[in-house]
């Protein structure tokens, strides 16, 4: 199987050399110590995502992943730096980065993060066209519920969701699954989440008699859908 392609933007060899060596093995990772070498390799190349630190020689990170963003607003974006204050964060999440992880963290928690926004990315490109549910056209890739007179808007959690259970329709879902495929994690605050988005899709497809969320006790859930398409 051909391996995922990572940009990975350091200045500091030590730990890119430590980071690559270690992300090798799993992934066709290009290592830049700049950031504007970073980003004329986004140019000229095809990656699956983008490693950044902030503070680096002739382009810092936000300034590369505002770049990188105006030529591909889905490939994920993670910051990787020292700069701890929450206004850097919410900085580079602001800018479209998908994650920021503060300096030192260990490499499985990278890796994680990783397959995590991967997996989402792929499941983006599988289902870029839409899909009928009952009366509404599902576009999930702009987030909507349309039928002929109006117009639902969803988050995009809700529409993640929303399209897992299209995927996976009729089958007995567990809630860790659901969990991992969506979040990437299955602890409480997760969990609590799930419950206030399938309410959330509940009422909005309330209206639709062919299509039924069933909560099973202790297992999960099932979507189920009577209109083939």
């Amino acid at each position: 199987m051909e391996k995922s392609k990572i940009l990975y933007a350091e200045d500091d060899e030590t730990i890119a050399f430590l980071i690559q060596d270690s992300l090798e093995t799993y992934y066709d990772i290009s290592c830049y110590s700049d950031g504007k070498s970073a980003l004329e390799a986004f140019s000229d190349q095809s990656f699956d995502i983008c490693l950044l630190d902030i503070m680096m020689p002739e382009l810092n990170g936000f300034e590369v992943a505002e770049q990188i963003r105006h030529k591909n607003a889905d490939i994920p974006i993670i910051f990787i730096s020292a700069k701890a204050l929450k206004e850097d964060r919410i900085k580079g999440l602001k800018i479209g980065a998908d994650d920021y992880l503060v300096k030192p963290f260990s490499i499985e928690e990278l890796i994680l993060k990783i397959e995590v926004f991967l997996k989402r990315s792929k499941k983006t490109n599988i289902y870029s066209s839409n899909y009928k549910v009952g009366k509404y056209d599902f576009d999930p890739k702009n987030y909507t519920l349309q039928d002929t007179v109006n117009t639902i808007s969803l988050t995009q959690r809700e529409s993640e969701l929303l399209l897992y259970f299209i995927r996976n329709k009729n089958t007995v879902l567990k809630r860790q699954d659901i969990l991992k495929a969506i979040w990437g994690d299955d602890d409480y605050f997760m969990g609590r989440s799930l419950d206030v988005f399938i309410s959330r899709l509940r009422k909005v497809l309330a209206d639709e008699q062919d299509i039924l969320i069933e909560n099973l006790h202790g297992i999960g859930f099932r979507f189920s859908e009577k209109i083939q398409y």
